[in-house]
């Protein structure tokens, strides 16, 4: 950051302190008026720091993951944390889309491990985030939307939300699928056992299609295989259910 911009944002800093000081002298519209004023300096000096961002994202990553080797009370804690981490990470970065999948995760783990009903606000809480992910990048969370909707006994919702997951190339591995106890609801279902199966439908026409391709001519083979090339390019972006 340069002497410039650490300047203005000291600057908007103090602002805000002293609108967070009237607010709290101020009474009705004017308080809140002035505690939004506020929040948006807080805001506005924290926006836009690239190793605030990554290494407030990178905590919670970390507290996610640690809380899964932990007993139930270290667990919630640590789950906790990292709550506020990402929460920390997407007022300064509104737009980060790992941070937004992480965190639905994290409010799913904390809702398991607090044992509440489906219908808990921490439930509704990851769905929020999973649904801000997918307004970032379409698919980037299907297969976590997947899940919720099976815990929440939306079958259909859960099939939508699979399919868009596989268009995008953002599946986990079949076996991780067939084991995944929040996908327990619809792992009885028809039309689950047939997506199952379709999944490598694909690569039989894959190799119907290399087998007319041989038959083309040279200028049509370049464009199949920069075609492919690019579908490949579009699969790269993958965010795993975990994080």
């Amino acid at each position: 950051m340069s002497l410039l911009s650490s300047l203005v944002k000291k600057s908007k800093l103090k602002s805000a302190i002293k609108q967070s000081e009237a607010a709290r002298k101020s009474t009705g519209k004017d308080a809140d008026m002035l505690f939004r004023e506020a929040y948006r300096g807080y805001q506005e000096v924290i926006v836009g720091d690239p190793l605030l961002v990554d290494a407030l994202y990178n905590w919670g990553y970390t507290l996610l993951h640690q809380a899964k080797s932990k007993d139930t009370d270290a667990a919630v804690k640590l789950l906790q944390e990292a709550n506020d981490k990402f929460s920390f990470c997407m007022t300064a970065h509104p737009k980060h889309m790992g941070a937004a999948i992480d965190w639905g995760v994290t409010l799913m783990e904390l809702a398991r491990a607090t044992a509440v009903d489906a219908e808990d606000q921490l439930y509704t809480l990851a769905l929020e985030k999973f649904l801000l992910a997918e307004s970032i990048q379409a698919g980037c969370a299907s297969y976590n939307l997947a899940c919720l909707y099976s815990v929440r006994n939306a079958p259909e919702q859960c099939q939508e939300a699979l399919q868009k997951a596989r268009e995008h190339g953002n599946l986990p591995d079949e076996q991780d699928i067939v084991n995944d106890s929040d996908l327990g609801n619809v792992q009885g279902e028809a039309w689950f056992a047939a997506f199952m199966e379709s999944l490598s439908a694909p690569q039989v026409e894959e190799a119907a299609d290399s087998s007319s391709a041989e038959a083309e001519s040279a200028s049509g083979e370049s464009e199949g295989q920069e075609e492919e090339a690019q579908n490949t390019a579009g699969k790269e972006q993958s965010a795993a259910k975990d994080g």
